[in-house]
Parts: C-alpha cells; sequence; structure tokens
C-alpha cells in the first residue's frame, strides 16, 4: 500500500511542483499525493494542483475563526482521507503543538538553509537568504526536517549544501538554493519517509 501524501501550500507551489514531477517521474514509489491545502485561497499552488488532476482545497483561518479551529479542520480533513504524510512546501503557518503531536513523524518541512543556521521563528523566503548573504557564509543549502512543535526544531531527514557565489542577490541565491537542493531534496524525503510509513502499515 502506498502511503498516502498531502501537500500543504501558501504560495505559488514551486515545491510543489517538484514534488508532482518527481511523482510523474516514478521517484516516489513508496507515497502518492493525493491532496493539496492551501490556506491561501489565492495560491497558485491550486492551480498546479487542478492540472495535475489532484484534489486541491482551500481552508483559511479567517473562515474557521481563529488558529485553532484552522488545525483541527485541517486534522479533520486529512484523517478523513487517510493521509499519513503531511508535506510542508512554502506553508506559511506555524502549526502548533497540538497538531504536531497528532501528526508525530508524519509532517515533513524543507527549509532553505543549512539547519541549525538561519532558521527558527521569523526565518523563512528571502529573509534566510539575506541573514546568510549579510553573514557572509561560503556554503548554504537546504534541510528537510519532521515538523514539532519548534519552528526548524524537528530532527534532520536530509541536508544539501550549496555554493555561495560572488555577486549573488538574496533573489539568486534562493533560485540556486531551490534548483540544487530543495526540488532535489523533497522528494527524496518524502520516498524516505513514505516507505517507513508504509512499512509500518504493512
Amino acid at each position: 500500500m502506498k502511503t498516502k501524501i498531502a501537500v500543504l501550500v501558501s504560495g505559488g507551489g514551486t515545491n510543489l511542483q517538484a514534488l508532482l514531477d518527481a511523482q510523474y517521474a516514478g521517484k516516489i514509489p513508496s507515497g502518492e499525493i493525493v491532496l493539496v491545502v492551501s490556506n491561501n485561497s489565492k495560491a497558485f499552488a491550486l492551480e498546479r494542483a487542478a492540472k495535475a488532476g489532484i484534489k486541491a482545497l482551500c481552508i483559511t483561518k479567517k473562515e474557521c475563526g481563529g488558529q485553532e479551529q484552522f488545525e483541527e479542520k485541517l486534522a479533520k480533513t486529512l484523517e478523513e482521507r487517510g493521509i499519513g504524510l503531511i508535506i510542508l512546501a512554502g506553508f506559511m503557518s506555524i502549526l502548533g503543538e497540538k497538531f504536531t503531536h497528532r501528526f508525530e513523524n508524519r509532517i515533513i518541512n524543507v527549509h532553505p538553509a543549512l539547519i541549525p543556521s538561519f532558521c527558527g521563528k521569523g526565518y523563512y523566503g528571502l529573509k534566510v537568504h539575506e541573514e546568510a548573504l549579510k553573514y557572509g557564509v561560503k556554503v548554504t543549502g537546504a534541510t528537510v526536517h519532521f515538523v514539532n512543535e519548534i519552528p526548524d526544531g524537528g530532527k534532520i531527514i536530509l541536508q544539501k549544501a550549496v555554493e555561495i557565489e560572488e555577486g549573488d542577490t538574496p533573489e539568486i541565491l534562493q533560485k540556486r538554493v531551490m534548483e540544487q537542493a530543495e526540488w532535489i531534496l523533497l522528494p527524496q524525503a518524502a520516498e524516505i519517509v513514505s516507505k517507513q510509513l508504509a512499512g509500518k502499515n504493512a
């Protein structure tokens, strides 16, 4: 039995696209993306899901009346559909302790730096790359990790280093980290965890 995967997104969905492409290429044999959920109705990622023929839903904090209710509705939606693995792919909402405990070792996230550098609360998007360049590090990269109640605090699954080049801007660096690390690591980690979960449920 393949592990059912849900991908949580907030924006353009470039990481989602990398996962869909990997699935299409047979690189996630132990899992299958069956659901995409966004907390932003205007997220282009929802269109990417629809184009790939994958069920796409939008659940917002506003319509639920708060973070706790949002997390409860999200959890129920995932459980009703038998989701085994949850992948955060540019999901701009910190999930609380109750939610992360409910899906312990079943939520993974990609972070655009080599944890424990440039991570934690407030470190997301371009800010991560701005700080890396400001600090003057010669190597950055990406990390895929399990999600717990501490932002970027869960156990590391995979990491990949990316060289910083002369003349890099945060935007250029962001693109290189995505292409050389995030889009490679995320499908690999999806397969690793899907395989573990499929083994447990066999």
